[in-house]
Order: C-alpha cells, then structure tokens, then sequence
C-alpha cells in the first residue's frame, strides 16, 4: 500500500470531526479534497474505511488504517518539535489523546498532565478504568489509564498503583439509613449512588453482605465532583476514593474495616515517541507519589 500522509491526516480529522466539511475545515482544504484524499486512501488499501453517514463511522478496517494514522502523525509531530522553529513553538505542539477514567481525572491525573504540558496538548477522553482499552484498541488514544494488567495488543503495560474506595455516607444519612450498620436489610432499602450504568463497585461490595442481588433506589451522577457532593449533602451512599475526601467532611464509612482497591495500569501505543514517554514519566511519577 502507498499511504500519502495527507490521506492519512484526512483520515483522522473526518473521524475527529464527524464530517467532511468539518475536516476539511480543520485542514483548510476543500471538502472536495477531503473527499479525494478518502478515496485514494481507500483505493490504496483496496477496501472501505469510512461510512458516509452523519457523523461519520470508521469501519473495522479504517480503525486499522486510522491508529496507523495517528502514530505516523505523531512520530511526525515529534520530529517537526526537534527540527522546529523556535519562533513559533505552536507549530512543535504534539497532540496526544489519552483515556482516563472520571475518578483519577478528578483527583491527581490533571497536575501530572500539567508538569508534561510543555510542547504538548492533550485529548482528554473520559471512560470507565475498566472501559478504557476499547479507546486503545480502535485507534482513538494513544494512551489509557485502566484497570486492565493484559496489555492491549501493540501496547506496553506499566502498573501504577491502585485507588483505594470506602463505602462512604454522610453522618445523618448512616443514622437514619445504616442504624445497626451495613446489614443485607439496610443496602436493600438505603438510596445508592453509581456513577453510571457501568458503575459496578457499590454492587462488589453490597455483595459481600447481600450474598444475593439487591434492587435499591439509584441515583445515577456521572460527575466525579458531583458524585462526592452528592455523598456530602445524603443523597446515599457510595464508594468513594480516599484522594477525594476532604479535611472537615462530615462523612462516615458504613464499615471502616472494608475498601476495595481499583488498580490502575499506563497502557500506550510501543512507539518511540518523545512526548509520549515524557507524558508517561510524568503519569508515573504523581501515581507513585499519591496511590
């Protein structure tokens, strides 16, 4: 296959963007060009890698030609730093998109980003730790923050700590709720708070004392800060991080002999990039200071 960069970068900014225009746009070409370079880039690899809808789907095999895109966008922006005009540092900026989960983003991820933000502007994709490497595994990060040891095929794995969850209330809330503590009978009736529909960690631990599915009241808060707020002021319950409990709460743990810990792996893409092994330092360096 001859792949043109500028087909590849077409690639990229039609999937980012949603639409031709929209690409064309972000390039400062045509949509006509857009839709050439798409063609051409198709004709190459001899099968379809865009479906023309609103917005626009890349198919299985256009992920395959879109991660190949943005790691040869990358190793290109990593050269272009070094060889760059240091009168114009924005031209040397290197994209990097990473997934991160909502716990993680909220409470250490954002000063690690900020000591590797020299030279570099990231794409911050908010996912579920245990969601995460889908994001790998399509092509749209080159990194991600997850839950998952294996490493995502074409990806190295580096273990940075755990975040450590507490079954968590306000104190009036365990009074009225939890008055003989964390028995199967309270968590069947007492108002539970999940993240999402994804959001399995309050179900572990109620089934420690359950041994049986529970069914209670649900609020559903998919805001890291909101969720702990909603803990502050007795909407329920939940499992909340000790990095996200602050000097003064007055908040309880149902049972202060039980957490559960959520490990959290660095996956990225096995490239010799710069900027991405600079990102990655920098991630390891506030996990081990702080998980």
């Amino acid at each position: 296959m001859d792949l043109q960069l500028d087909q590849l970068r077409a690639l990229d900014a039609v999937i980012s963007e949603g639409t031709f225009e929209a690409a064309a746009r972000r390039l400062k070409v045509t949509p006509s060009a857009i839709s050439q370079r798409i063609k051409a880039l198709e004709d190459s690899a001899g099968r379809i890698l865009v479906q023309r809808t609103k917005p626009v789907q890349p198919t299985e095999s256009g992920l395959t030609v879109l991660r190949l895109a943005k790691q040869v966008q990358l190793l290109t922006s990593d050269t272009a730093r070094e060889l760059g005009d240091e009168n114009q540092p924005a031209a040397r900026l290197v994209n990097i998109p990473i997934a991160v989960n909502a716990d993680s983003l909220q409470t250490w991820v954002m000063s690690a980003l900020g000591r590797a933000a020299a030279g570099v502007t990231f794409e911050i994709h908010r996912e579920d730790e245990e969601h995460t490497t889908r994001l790998l595994r399509d092509g749209t990060v080159m990194a991600a923050i997850t839950s998952t040891a294996a490493a995502v095929q074409g990806c190295t794995v580096r273990r940075l700590g755990a975040m450590r969850y507490r079954p968590t209330a306000n104190a009036e809330f365990a009074r009225t709720w939890f008055p003989d503590g964390p028995t199967a009978q309270a968590f069947a009736v007492a108002p539970v708070i999940l993240f999402d529909r994804k959001d399995d960690l309050q179900f572990r631990l109620m089934r420690r004392y359950t041994r049986k599915p529970v069914d209670p009241p649900r609020h559903y808060i998919p805001s890291s800060a909101a969720y702990a707020d909603a803990i502050r002021f007795g909407l329920g319950w939940g499992m909340m991080p000790d990095l996200q409990t602050r000097p003064g709460d007055k908040l309880v743990p149902l049972d202060s002999a039980v957490h559960i810990d959520v490990p959290l792996y660095w996956q990225q893409w096995r490239l010799d990039s710069p900027a991405l092994g600079m990102v990655a330092t920098t991630i390891a360096e506030a996990a081990a200071a702080l998980l």
